[in-house]
């Protein structure tokens, strides 16, 4: 009897896994692997170690008389926790609120390190009056790629990686896609080689760029404006997809 009772939670726990995985968003370019990261957002996640400030009444006199001419201490490598600046972040309703601070002069910014080169990444996003949101993917020294989102639709783009030339942002194809303040929508990102595909609600933003197959540090979500909301990030190996061209001849069709 104690057998079969282990028996049929075994057969409910995989039939709960298995309709789950069905309830996913279909990939195009990519299958989804090995389950990397997952963060609900359900309540406070772990925090970066704050900058080091220097002590309140330190001895001027004392920082002029150090050696000019011995190195510097390395600050402590980022490798854990989440850089919740600047801006303000809330956890409440089970999700992750980011609205961006005048005085910042800057959209807020949520970031967390993690090293990957290829994935399949999924999260659920809510405008609660932002003018924008993105997804962005840097590498250890500026940006890489980004899924950049508004109340008309998104896009996805390969981002500046200088700044100082001779460097650009591409963007990839408009997605026109209405949403509405206050409605849920899933955000599904893959990256393979070259290759980076956006797809909400059915709809894709594709292109390509030797950048995007570089090796990426981090990522994290940006907020310009009043506010938006996240929940359910996921991260997972991708592999390849035998419909791939096939999908992105579907893509390509659907743009014209």
């Amino acid at each position: 009897m104690k057998q079969n009772l282990q028996f049929l939670a075994a057969l409910a726990a995989l039939t709960l896994v298995a309709d789950a995985e069905d309830k996913l968003p279909k990939t195009l370019m990519t299958e989804r692997g090995k389950l990397l990261f997952s963060e609900d957002f359900a309540k406070p996640v772990e925090k970066a170690a704050a900058p080091v400030a220097a002590a309140k009444g330190a001895a001027k006199g004392a920082a002029k008389k150090a050696d000019k001419s011995a190195p510097k201490a390395a600050p402590a490598p980022w490798t854990t926790g989440w850089r919740l600046r600047p801006g303000k972040w809330e956890f409440a309703d089970g999700a992750m609120k980011g609205t961006e601070l005048k005085e910042d002069a800057h959209g807020a910014v949520a970031r967390f390190p993690f090293k990957f080169k290829e994935a399949v990444i999924q999260y659920d996003v809510r405008l609660d009056g932002c003018k924008q949101t993105t997804f962005s993917v840097n590498d250890a020294k500026d940006h890489v790629c980004r899924v950049l989102i508004n109340k008309d639709g998104f896009k996805a783009q390969k981002d500046d990686n200088d700044h100082a030339g001779p460097d650009k942002a591409k963007v990839f194809n408009n997605v026109a896609l209405p949403l509405a303040p206050g409605t849920w929508h899933t955000v599904l990102i893959e990256i393979k080689g070259g290759e980076m595909v956006a797809t909400m609600d059915g709809k894709s933003s594709v292109g390509t760029d030797p950048l995007i197959a570089t090796d990426k540090a981090n990522f994290g979500f940006t907020v310009s404006g009043d506010g938006a909301s996240f929940r359910n990030l996921r991260v997972w190996e991708a592999t390849a997809n035998p419909a791939w061209e096939q999908n992105k001849k579907t893509i390509a069709a659907v743009k014209k």
